[in-house]
C-alpha cells in the first residue's frame, strides 16, 4: 500500500514538473499577451481535467472554459487558483538582460 502511494505521489510530482516547464515556455513565448497565456493555460487545464480543475479550484467548469478560452483575460485570483491546483507557485524574477 505504501508503495502505491509513493507511485501516485511521483505521478503528481511529474505532472507538476511538466506543467511548470510548459507554463514557463508559454509565458516566455507569449510575452505580455494575456489572452494567449490564458488560451495556452486552457490546453493545460484540459490535460489536467476540467472536472478535476473545477473541483480543486471551486470554480465552475463553465467559468474555467470562459476564463481560459483566450477571448478574455481571466481574473488574477482565477489564475492563482489554477496554478495552485496544478501544484505550482507563482514566482517573480528579474528579467534577463
Amino acid at each position: 500500500m505504501n508503495k502505491q502511494l509513493m507511485v501516485e505521489d511521483l505521478s503528481v510530482q511529474d505532472q507538476a514538473n511538466s506543467f511548470a516547464s510548459k507554463m514557463n515556455q508559454i509565458i516566455l513565448e507569449a510575452k505580455s499577451d494575456a489572452s494567449k497565456i490564458a488560451e495556452e493555460m486552457g490546453k493545460l487545464a484540459k490535460e489536467f481535467g476540467m472536472s478535476r480543475l473545477a473541483r480543486e479550484t471551486g470554480l465552475s467548469r463553465e467559468s474555467l472554459y470562459k476564463s481560459l478560452s483566450g477571448t478574455r483575460s481571466p481574473d488574477f485570483a482565477t489564475i492563482l487558483k489554477i496554478l495552485s491546483a496544478f501544484n505550482l507557485d507563482l514566482v517573480v524574477r528579474k528579467k534577463a538582460d
